[in-house]
């Protein structure tokens, strides 16, 4: 049986609920939804969906360095948002943080995120 490890760094939004981060189970690390809360103040960042995907991209990658890799080891994104009109904006901005070929991936749309924001996202790693 593996042992888990909880990931953790200053360098992405402190947890805003009973969670962690992420947690290492072997080369697997499940990354927790991030959505686009600016680390140093834990307030939502200004703009709309491009500037919230990036700044939840920036967490992630945040993240996933701090569990010893990157997005480029995703092999699975969950993305929730709460217009599915922004679909193809959210993929605009997932193609400057990933590269082919792209992780398994999963979009719905929810009716609320917390904090108001307009995208949370989870990945998972294999590292």
């Amino acid at each position: 049986m593996s042992k888990k490890e909880i990931i953790s760094t200053d360098k992405a939004p402190a947890a805003i609920g009973p969670y962690s981060q992420a947690v290492k189970v072997g080369d697997t690390v499940y990354l927790s939804g991030q959505i686009p809360l600016a680390p140093d103040t834990m307030e939502m960042v200004a703009g709309g969906i491009g500037e919230q995907a990036t700044q939840v991209f920036n967490n992630l990658s945040a993240v996933a360095a701090a569990a010893g890799g990157s997005l480029d080891d995703a092999v699975k994104v969950n993305i929730s948002l709460t217009d599915l009109g922004d679909f193809n904006a959210v993929n605009e901005v997932m193609k400057t943080f990933l590269k082919e070929p792209y992780p398994a991936r999963a979009c719905v749309q929810v009716a609320a995120l917390p904090r108001g924001a307009m995208v949370e996202i989870e990945v998972i790693l294999s590292l």
